[in-house]
């Protein structure tokens, strides 16, 4: 397929491939779908060979919040059955987080809910990132506390966090319909001030809420131009109690290609696979990653994921390595410089000056994929609340 060779092309020299080209990713049918995941396979392999970098969630403070983003089981008026609590004591997230780091986790993510932190709230998460460096030679830390206030990105990294996460989500258009309580504009200039402050940026997105193909396009474009190093694929959970309860649009074919497409629009940023992976890529997990990078590994926020032993022998048994601490997750020229996932002189970087289908230049075949087998019924089994670890007397999944 011409489209394929064209995009593994641009992938290996950071090139931004067409809006065009991105929606005929999406547009292949099932019968293609294996040459997608190994022309994407390509670009993976070339900037992070066979290595599978692993993250652990520990939820600092989890639900009562005051945002009503449709998709979360933490959002205000949640009925989801979740566990509820306030902020972990550093040390009690140090813990949290020690069984994720003998798991095999790299990184370590404290995310809290809220619409952002207080200056208190920053002083404590400061306390828990140097609790945790101090007890674990070599490890990252990211934070995820909401949108944040001038000056707050900065203390952070004066207490040892290497990262900070705030997802943007959905496009543009469509966020007024996800969420109320702030703005797809709030969330950008959060990115903004965490790259200003000299923390690793990481921003994603969350597939499945009942967006379009252009919509998907959208975001991963306005990601591009944020210049993220990392960027998390998440597929929409539909919790019971929540206003996208009965989003179920997702097939593991459409999951494949979705991450497909990041890699080719963002091909040497860590790409990786989020939330709900378990829900709706299920045995096709192995596969996704030829196309990401990393993975969650064991629980997420509010719900429960395979065992953590699972993910190490999928990771295994597909031929993939972890990721060891003295290795650098990015490709040197973003590792050393701060550099992008793509160099601008084409000029149009992230821009989104052709928002339809249009020319198939390239041999895109946008249009023109037969139509996708209808879903099956909505798997509410493998959508488990998470009982265990962080704000619980029970052992956590790493």
């Amino acid at each position: 397929m011409n489209l394929l060779s064209t995009l593994v092309d641009k992938g290996l020299r950071r090139e931004l491939p067409t809006r065009e080209e991105a929606l005929a990713v999406l547009a292949t049918s099932d019968d293609d779908l294996l040459e997608v995941v190994a022309a994407a396979g390509k670009v993976r392999r070339h900037w992070f060979g066979r290595r599978v970098k692993l993250n652990y969630l520990v939820n600092l403070k989890s639900g009562l919040c005051p945002e009503d983003c449709s998709y979360c089981s933490q959002r205000l008026g949640s009925k989801a059955d979740i566990l509820k609590y306030t902020w972990l004591k550093p040390d009690e997230a140090s813990e949290a987080a020690a069984a994720g780091l003998a798991g095999g986790a790299k990184r370590v993510c404290l995310v809290a809910s809220g619409r952002g932190p207080t200056d208190r709230d920053v002083d404590r998460v400061s306390e828990t990132v140097k609790a945790i460096k101090e007890q674990n030679e070599g490890v990252e830390v990211c934070a995820c506390l909401g949108l944040l206030s001038d000056g707050q990105a900065e203390r952070l990294r004066e207490a040892g966090a290497d990262a900070y996460n705030h997802n943007l989500n959905t496009s543009e258009s469509t966020y007024a319909g996800i969420t109320t309580t702030h703005t797809y504009a709030d969330r950008v200039d959060t990115v903004q001030k965490a790259h200003a402050a000299g923390l690793s940026a990481c921003s994603g997105l969350i597939a499945g809420m009942g967006e379009s193909d252009e919509d998907l396009v959208d975001v991963v474009y306005s990601l591009r131009e944020l210049d993220p190093d990392s960027v998390p694929v998440n597929f929409l959970i539909p919790f019971e109690g929540t206003p996208l309860a009965k989003e179920w649009h997702l097939t593991p074919q459409r999951c494949l290609r979705i991450l497909a497409m990041v890699r080719f629009v963002c091909p040497d940023v860590e790409v990786r696979i989020a939330g709900g992976r378990e829900v709706h890529l299920r045995s096709m997990q192995p596969l996704a990653l030829n196309l990401a990078n990393s993975i969650f590994l064991g629980d997420y926020l509010t719900s429960e994921g395979q065992a953590g032993k699972a993910d190490l022998e999928m990771i295994a048994d597909a031929g993939f390595e972890v990721e060891g601490t003295g290795q650098v997750t990015l490709p040197e020229h973003r590792a050393t410089v701060g550099g992008g996932c793509v160099s601008h002189e084409s000029g149009d970087c992230g821009s989104h000056k052709s928002a339809g289908c249009g020319s198939q230049a390239g041999g895109g075949v946008c249009g023109t994929a037969a139509t996708a087998a209808p879903a099956a019924e909505p798997r509410t089994d493998l959508v488990a609340v998470r009982r265990r670890g962080a704000g619980t007397d029970h052992a956590p999944n790493a």
